[in-house]
């Protein structure tokens, strides 16, 4: 069986117009494979006899098309007095939409893996091709990890068509591109790169395919996986492509001349290229009043601060500079901390531990019972570690204050990289103080002034001010839609305008 196959995993056996042949090298192929269907039946069209190979895969194929559109076709239409018996089959008899030739062995079994029906026929060295796919997916649900107030409710699912078909509903123009292919030598994931091809900046397309391009591996599972690939800032905690479930921010950012990604089996959407500021927006922040938006806008701000420095900042100011809080505050953490024998640094670390054990354990178990833990867990385990003796209320307040912070981001992977850098302040304070604290603070500015995102700069537009004061715009506040004329700084250059009155 190896000898089928090149280096590169595809199939180098020639399609033989002998079906026997063909019927042998697809029997090797798929042998153990119990859920794949291989029928041999025979038809007559004239005087002739004609042998007929049909094979899919059971659970990804519609099998009532494949017996109402093909087999019964055959069976009960007259026969046609063609000298070319394919052509006839081809152009007559099956009654399908979405039907093409094929000659080609290892791309016709591709199709059948990913949920086609490929007729041989005796006599010829190509297959029918009979787009048969039923795939076993979810329907279009309202997006739970990136819910809002007021806007469309539907969300990506684990299909790459119906994934670009969200966006085509949106977008109906015909220079938006939808370009497939595929990663992944074994599982042969299809993705599909969208585009607006007048306004995507030269250049940009070319470089996500040659990234991708630049690695082979035996498979991806989720959009996940490939972001890794695209990903060369490995180091770095913070994310340079952006995901999301949300059809409506997918359009949107496509129409900005960014590229998304659609990856098969996965509901998340890459958007690329990606700054610091798009992570902090919401999809409602653009269907409510402009100052409510923005007020949202700067309370997520505001939480990023809190979330990342807050813990830190309250070891420093408690453990080496008392001199700095008021009277009456240093005596009210005094007083909380007279029964507490632990540094403030390990209580800190205490219930940091706790909240992302609760965290974790809430993702883990089943959605009520998940919830539930969160908060009964919350409350018991920091209530008894009080009573205790273990931490202070104001410790516990501080962190709560941290974790409650994070969760006004709206994007995941973006909070995550606050969670982790938290520990790396709280070290950074418990050793050397507000001096630790503000160092840390201007490494993590540095890094993010350092970093780009396909080429562009990934605090833009904080540090990148030349030409973007349009997107100042939608940055901190977000001003009136009817202001924004051009586009951001993912446009191509000549094609940013994109409103004007009449």
């Amino acid at each position: 069986m190896e000898q089928l196959y090149n280096s590169s995993h595809e199939i180098i056996a020639k399609l033989s117009s002998n079906l026997k042949e063909n019927i042998a090298i697809i029997e090797t192929l798929f042998r153990d494979c119990d859920d794949v269907v291989k029928k041999e039946f025979q038809f007559i069209r004239g005087s002739q006899r004609i042998s007929a190979y049909m094979v899919y895969i059971d659970g990804l194929v519609d099998t009532e098309m494949i017996q109402d559109n093909v087999i019964a076709p055959l069976q009960e239409k007259e026969p046609v007095l063609q000298e070319d018996v394919f052509a006839s089959f081809f152009h007559s008899e099956i009654d399908a939409a979405d039907i093409r030739e094929d000659s080609n062995f290892d791309s016709l079994v591709n199709s059948i893996l990913r949920g086609d029906t490929v007729l041989f026929l005796d006599g010829y060295a190509k297959v029918i091709v009979i787009s048969s796919k039923k795939l076993p997916i979810r329907t279009i649900q309202e997006s739970k990890t990136e819910a809002v107030m007021r806007g469309p409710r539907d969300s990506f699912n684990e299909s790459v068509r119906i994934g670009t078909a969200l966006i085509r509903r949106r977008i109906k123009d015909p220079k938006c591109k939808v370009v497939q292919d595929k990663f992944g030598e074994r599982s042969r994931t299809d993705y599909a790169l969208v585009y607006m091809e007048d306004l995507v900046p030269d250049g940009l397309v070319e470089q996500v395919k040659a990234e991708l391009n630049a690695y082979k591996t035996d498979a991806i599972y989720d959009s996940g996986m490939l972001e890794h690939f695209m990903n060369r800032k490995w180091y770095s905690p913070f994310p340079v492509i952006q995901s999301t479930e949300r059809p409506d921010k997918v359009a949107a950012s496509v129409l900005e001349g960014r590229v998304a990604i659609v990856v098969d089996n996965s509901p998340e959407v890459l958007l690329l290229p990606a700054t610091f500021n798009t992570f902090f927006q919401a999809s409602d922040d653009y269907y409510t009043q402009w100052s409510v938006a923005s007020f949202a806008r700067i309370l997520r701000y505001i939480a990023s601060i809190l979330a990342i420095g807050l813990p830190g900042f309250y070891i420093a100011i408690t453990s080496f500079h008392l001199e700095m809080l008021p009277t009456e505050l240093l005596l009210a953490i005094a007083q909380a901390r007279s029964s507490i024998t632990f540094p403030v640094v390990l209580e800190v670390l205490l219930i940091e531990l706790e909240f992302e054990l609760l965290r974790e354990a809430g993702i883990r178990l089943p959605g009520p019972m998940g919830n539930t833990i969160g908060i009964v867990g919350g409350l018991i385990v920091g209530q008894a570690a009080v009573e205790a003796g273990l931490v202070s209320t104001i410790v516990v307040i501080v962190v709560a204050l941290a974790a409650l912070a994070s969760f006004t981001i709206p994007n995941e992977s973006f909070a995550s990289a606050y969670r982790l850098l938290k520990f790396f302040l709280i070290a950074l304070s418990a050793v050397w103080g507000l001096y630790g604290f503000v160092l840390g603070m201007l490494v993590l500015a540095v890094h993010l002034s350092g970093l780009t995102s396909f080429g562009v700069p990934y605090m833009t537009p904080a540090v990148s001010a030349n030409g973007q004061y349009e997107s100042i715009k939608d940055f901190i506040l977000r001003l009136p839609i009817y202001t924004m004329k051009k586009r951001p700084i993912f446009t191509k250059e000549g094609q940013r305008n994109r409103m004007r009155r009449l």
